[in-house]
């Protein structure tokens, strides 16, 4: 029961996720701009630590990126020279530094995707010139010409293997004006119902919006008789029920951000970008017989509606799976894990459509 209760299809509060889809963009044409895909995303991604008031996520960055997000939300503050990752007064044991080179060593490993990256300076007082400043000389050093921070927003060939910014400074422009997109973000949370409801609403508008705007859908909150985790219990469960009513059509749902987000709400954001893309199917998530199959023809015949197929070597797409690292509690870097078989799922086969 206690399994249970930590992990499902929607919500997963467990050290690392329960597959990995480290590859799903490279199926994607390159003529795509960004704000025509199904991008999952986490809000307040390093925040790892500050107990069940401040704690947004149970899976690291590496474990992030492996089990398929694409969007990073990263809080900031500048301490001695230096920009260090906080949620709100709570420092979260890691740098912008060390966040973008640990992004760009996932790049490098994986050309084929792209990550947008919101970084925002974390409750100033006054909005403070020298965090712009520090910022621009931190994207220079480390990005080694794999940022973009230019305003207008980029084809997915354009940025394959590179950290998109998406800006949210006061003065300064360094990457895609965060404040020019179209955002739904009630992150305080008075009544669970109605934070869905505005979700739901801003997914929809995404999904039969102007294909030219980047939509960004944050499901995540907090508030003074809740807390993130209670939220995403409530909210993610629900998002899964609404994309999965349209799991065989083409949909856009932009930009879909969530707090502790299970493999399975992962897997249906990223599929309805499956007419884009070409491989082999896998079905939806809750249709086992579709699931691909192991190499030598042997199924899982215990397989829940909600798991995934085991895939000890590759995807059937031909896509090298990554194992999804195990956290390392203290410091939320990965550990070195155990060689065993490693859950996969990619992208469903489908003609590729004009856009």
């Amino acid at each position: 029961m206690e399994a249970r209760c930590r992990h499902s299809a929607a919500f997963d509060c467990t050290p690392q996720p329960a597959a990995c889809c480290p590859n799903w963009m490279a199926k994607l044409p390159d003529a795509l701009p960004l704000s025509r895909l199904s991008i999952p995303g986490t809000h307040d991604s390093l925040s790892l630590f500050g107990g069940r008031r401040l704690r947004c996520q149970s899976w690291g960055l590496e474990a992030q990126l492996a089990a398929g997000v694409r969007f990073l939300d990263v809080r900031c503050k500048l301490a001695r020279g230096e920009l260090h990752v906080y949620h709100l007064c709570t420092f979260q044991r890691a740098s912008l530094r060390g966040v973008l080179r640990r992004t760009l060593r996932f790049l490098h490993a994986h050309p084929g995707e792209a990550v947008l990256m919101r970084i925002k300076e974390e409750l100033p007082i006054f909005p403070r010139h020298s965090f712009a400043t520090r910022l621009q000389r931190c994207l220079l050093e480390e990005g080694q010409g794999r940022v973009w921070c230019r305003e207008e927003v980029p084809t997915l060939g354009q940025v394959r293997g590179k950290i998109v910014v998406l800006e949210a400074l006061a003065r300064e422009v360094l990457g895609i004006p965060y404040e020019q997109l179209s955002i739904s973000d009630a992150w305080n949370v008075l009544s669970l119902e109605r934070k869905w409801a505005r979700a739901r609403r801003h997914l929809e508008r995404a999904a039969g919006g102007d294909p030219a705007t980047m939509h960004l859908t944050f499901c995540s909150g907090n508030g003074l008789f809740t807390c993130p985790e209670e939220v995403a219990r409530f909210v993610n469960p629900r998002c899964y029920q609404h994309l999965q009513r349209r799991r065989r059509q083409p949909v856009r749902w932009g930009v879909v951000i969530m707090d502790f987000p299970g493999t399975g709400l992962l897997r249906l954001i990223v599929e309805s970008n499956a007419p884009h893309a070409s491989g082999h199917s896998t079905g939806a998530p809750s249709t086992p017989a579709a699931s691909p199959r192991h190499p030598h023809g042997r199924g899982d015949q215990r397989r829940s509606r909600h798991s995934f197929a085991r895939c000890p070597h590759q995807c059937p797409s031909g896509q090298t799976l990554v194992p999804a690292p195990r956290l390392c509690r203290r410091t939320s870097a990965p550990v070195e894990q155990k060689r065993g078989p490693s859950s996969c799922w990619v992208l469903g086969s489908l003609r590729v459509r004009s856009v």
